[in-house]
């Protein structure tokens, strides 16, 4: 899915990411940034992580802290150990190594109308809950919608499984 250049780029920084630890995240995702030299444009940029669009229906997510890394295999355990009936409400994971993570590409925001979406909003995190996930920072930002219009999670880093 992402090639060994690319590795060899994510494997540099995170050999390098310790240093930059307590810098406040826009200075860190600065150095990192710079330090990973990838030719994709930055779709995103979090705390912990910098998402690139890798052109071909998926993005890349790159952790620019240790709390970046927990959120990658956080997405990648959730959407490999969730019961099949909430997977469609999850972003799919393709690809996950350590510090980084591609999944597919969702970007068709979603408009709310007359609260439908705050409807269907309340009965995913229900339906998460039931299932023992912890639905941390569900909220516009993290959301798209799918193809079949149905709210889709493009970032469930957060997340937490009780068990």
């Amino acid at each position: 899915m992402i090639n060994k250049n690319i590795r060899n780029s994510i494997n540099l920084w995170l050999s390098k990411m310790k240093y930059y630890q307590n810098l406040n995240f826009l200075q860190r995702g600065n150095i990192a940034k710079k330090i990973l030299k990838l030719q994709y444009k930055i779709i995103g940029h979090g705390y912990h992580r910098i998402v690139y669009d890798l052109e071909n229906g998926s993005v890349l997510k790159v952790a620019t802290s240790i709390n970046g890394i927990n959120s990658n295999i956080t997405e990648h355990h959730i959407y490999t150990q969730s019961p099949p009936h909430l997977l469609k409400y999850l972003s799919p994971v393709k690809a996950f190594g350590y510090g980084w993570l591609v999944m597919e590409k969702n970007t068709e925001k979603i408009q709310d109308d007359n609260g439908t979406y705050k409807n269907k909003l309340t009965v995913l995190r229900e339906s998460f809950i039931r299932e023992g996930i912890i639905p941390k920072d569900l909220k516009r930002g993290n959301l798209a919608l799918s193809y079949e219009g149905e709210i889709i999670v493009i970032d469930y880093g957060n997340f937490q499984i009780i068990n």
